[in-house]
């Protein structure tokens, strides 16, 4: 086969599922997709019993998660196992959103040879410093996501894993938390996200940066969420910039989408169109 297969690396909390609208999409235009689950994810992902309702808050800080002792090499290690398979069956297109860009990078270090495109919608991908570097940034300093630091269920060192209440009843937490997600979508969207969200993530996000001699060979496309306030588009920005300042002879494919962090998820039609874009192109 000679078409490309779209390769989809969620985000923090996320999961193979919240790309299903996605590969729906691009599957009445005739493309052809897989989603992965990074490690500890999916349904090797930690549901206590703490978390159903009615929740005990005391129990969900202390029942151990799987996520303890993942870190970012294994989901490298995980999505260059799965692009092993794939590439032998033609063209790849890796697909990475928010904290996924950071495995796409680790990706694209190691084996440029197995990825023919990199996608980066509203994802981190570190160049000129490490993620909490970036975290700490003026470019980042207007995130909604520093309001809801209430989230977080259970002391991460203690558990070995970062533990969020995404079914929290706090009407002030769920209202920072929908502005910074998804202030662009109805109550039932916003709901209905929140409930694909898995409590864990892994503490390690690595301190992996963009490799100019591997990484920076690979044709790459940024899609830039102008509605987005998880990722502020002024760190958006500043990502393509450093990038496109390493490898000024392979810069970035600048797209842009009005909407918001999570609405490429909850309403995927036009980034679709996006993605099958690059196909024909």
């Amino acid at each position: 086969m000679t078409a490309p297969t779209f390769v989809f690396v969620h985000g923090a909390g996320s999961n193979s599922f919240t790309w299903a609208p996605m590969q729906r999409e691009l599957a009445l235009r005739g493309h052809r997709s897989l989603a992965v689950d990074l490690p500890g994810h999916g349904f090797g992902a930690t549901f206590p019993a703490a978390y159903q309702a009615p929740q005990d808050l005391a129990a969900l800080a202390t029942t151990p998660s799987a996520m303890a002792g993942i870190g970012h090499a294994d989901n490298v290690a995980h999505v260059l196992e799965v692009l092993r398979r794939v590439r032998a069956h033609g063209p790849v297109i890796l697909v990475g959103h928010s904290r996924g860009g950071l495995t796409l990078t680790g990706v694209g270090n190691a084996a440029p040879e197995l990825v023919d495109r990199l996608v980066y919608i509203s994802a981190w991908c570190c160049v000129d410093d490490t993620p909490a570097g970036y975290q700490t940034s003026a470019e980042n300093a207007s995130s909604a996501l520093n309001d809801v630091a209430g989230l977080i269920a259970a002391n991460p060192i203690e558990l070995g894993a970062l533990r969020f209440n995404w079914r929290t009843a706090d009407p002030k937490l769920l209202a920072m938390l929908r502005e910074a997600t998804l202030a662009d979508g109805t109550d039932d969207e916003f709901y209905g996200y929140l409930n694909t969200l898995e409590p864990d993530e892994s503490l390690d996000p690595g301190e992996e940066r963009v490799d100019a001699a591997t990484w920076g060979t690979i044709p790459r496309t940024y899609v830039r969420l102008t509605a987005d306030r998880s990722m502020p588009i002024a760190l958006q920005d500043r990502f393509i910039a450093e990038a496109d300042a390493l490898t000024p002879d392979n810069r970035f494919d600048v797209r842009s989408l009005d909407v918001s962090h999570a609405g490429v998820l909850v309403r995927p039609a036009e980034t679709a169109a996006l993605l099958s874009s690059l196909v024909e192109a």
